[in-house]
């Protein structure tokens, strides 16, 4: 399987930063402030054990960290009040500890926008920008979104997707929700494109996706892959939630040398060493 090379030089908008992302991928720390999250480590409601994990996703070795306080599958229902008081509180107080950029992870205008005025510069939102004002929010905020497909919508279970063809869908899905973010006044160093696995696919699907992620780079714009301890790597590898560490790893590493450039993963020390690792054996410069 050949290495991607981006056709032209690739940079994302990070706030104040402008980052070169043409070679080099960023290691995004996932930080949940959740009571039911998936993935049980990574949910650190209490505020003490939240600030202790982002003291080490940093020290790890984290380029960005992405702040989210609802999962994005059925639960109980989290409402647009008790959100914000999740997120926005403890968003300021990243941005006031770590000179790192922030992502809320949020479908919810509202809370983007909130979110935006204490220190996020990227608003991440599995939706597909359901919401009609989180693209002019984000423009308004001189802030970076993340556009990623879903065939329904967050917490609604959707146990049998079909597509014709998966990885032309997304990409449609995608090239459409891009070009809305274009219209609402984004550049293009400010779209970043998810492919979605596990969101609304079968495990099969979300594999061909992750396999074919040089399609979807190929699009253009940075390519996010939150792969980490996924339900399709469970599914392909027989491994309970708490036991997919290594596939996470693998999952990364194929998807850096797919073209993604932005890696969300609860593993942020070992994500770093495979991608610094993968950086050095294929001799690309940084």
């Amino acid at each position: 399987m050949p290495v991607f090379r981006p056709e032209r030089p690739l940079f994302l908008s990070l706030g104040e930063r402008r980052v070169d992302v043409t070679t080099r991928a960023l290691v995004m720390g996932i930080m949940n402030r959740t009571k039911d999250s998936f993935y049980e480590p990574a949910a650190t409601y209490d505020l003490d054990e939240f600030f202790r994990r982002a003291d080490q996703l940093v020290s790890d070795g984290a380029d960005l960290l992405d702040v989210g306080g609802v999962k994005a599958g059925p639960g109980e229902e989290v409402t647009e009040a008790e959100e914000l008081d999740r997120v926005v509180p403890v968003i300021g107080e990243l941005a006031k500890r770590f000179d790192v950029p922030l992502s809320v992870d949020t479908w919810r205008a509202s809370v983007a926008t909130a979110s935006y005025e204490v220190g996020a510069c990227i608003g991440n939102d599995i939706s597909g920008f359901a919401d009609e004002e989180y693209l002019p929010s984000a423009a308004k905020a001189k802030a970076s979104v993340v556009a990623t497909h879903i065939r329904l919508r967050p917490r609604v279970a959707d146990p049998n997707p079909h597509y014709d063809d998966v990885t032309k869908s997304v990409s449609e899905f995608l090239l459409d929700r891009r070009q809305r973010a274009y219209d609402a006044g984004l550049s293009h160093e400010q779209v970043i494109l998810d492919a979605g696995l596990d969101l609304g696919k079968t495990p099969a699907q979300s594999l061909e996706l992750l396999r074919r992620s040089a399609d979807i780079a190929a699009l253009g714009s940075p390519l996010l892959l939150s792969a980490s301890n996924k339900t399709f790597l469970g599914a392909l590898f027989e491994l309970d939630v708490r036991d997919r560490r290594e596939a996470s790893l693998n999952a990364a590493a194929l998807g850096i040398t797919q073209g993604c450039r932005i890696l969300r993963v609860h593993d942020v020390e070992g994500t770093v060493r495979v991608r610094d690792a993968l950086q050095r054996l294929l001799d690309v410069d940084e």
